[in-house]
């Protein structure tokens, strides 16, 4: 695997080894457990392994969330700057129309380029892919 890939997504590759070596706590504290027929023999298994197990799939999860939130916060860093530079802008039958936008859906909201092509919202495309899924 390529290095400057898992540099690049540090928080995922650590979210994934995480919630393996989570795994392997439950696999492990399962065993000791199951091998063990005393009550205070089980105790330890169940505490290194199922709460440790626990915290460290919780840690995964975590790290593999905020890894999706700092990808959606990085769209619309993007949408932004590309608003604030002019390369979209929200037609002027938007602006209008905006007692009307009740009544219509995300996927009729025109947004055109600066050259004049009009293109489907990021908003749209969220909407029509919500509903057809």
């Amino acid at each position: 695997m390529d290095l400057k890939v898992l540099k690049s997504q540090w928080d995922r590759t650590a979210a994934i080894a995480l919630t393996i070596a989570g795994a392997v706590c439950f696999l492990l504290g399962y065993a000791g457990v199951a091998d063990s027929a005393y009550l205070a023999e089980q105790t330890r298994y169940i505490v290194s392994g199922g709460i440790g197990g626990i915290f460290l799939l919780g840690l995964g999860a975590t790290l593999w969330i905020s890894a999706d939130l700092r990808d959606e916060w990085r769209k619309l860093d993007r949408i932004e700057r590309a608003l604030g530079e002019g390369v979209l802008r929200w037609d002027t039958d938007v602006v209008r129309d905006v007692a009307d936008a009740n009544s219509r859906t995300a996927t009729e909201i025109p947004v055109t380029n600066t050259n004049g092509a009009s293109a489907r919202s990021g908003l749209a495309h969220a909407a029509a892919s919500r509903d057809h899924a």
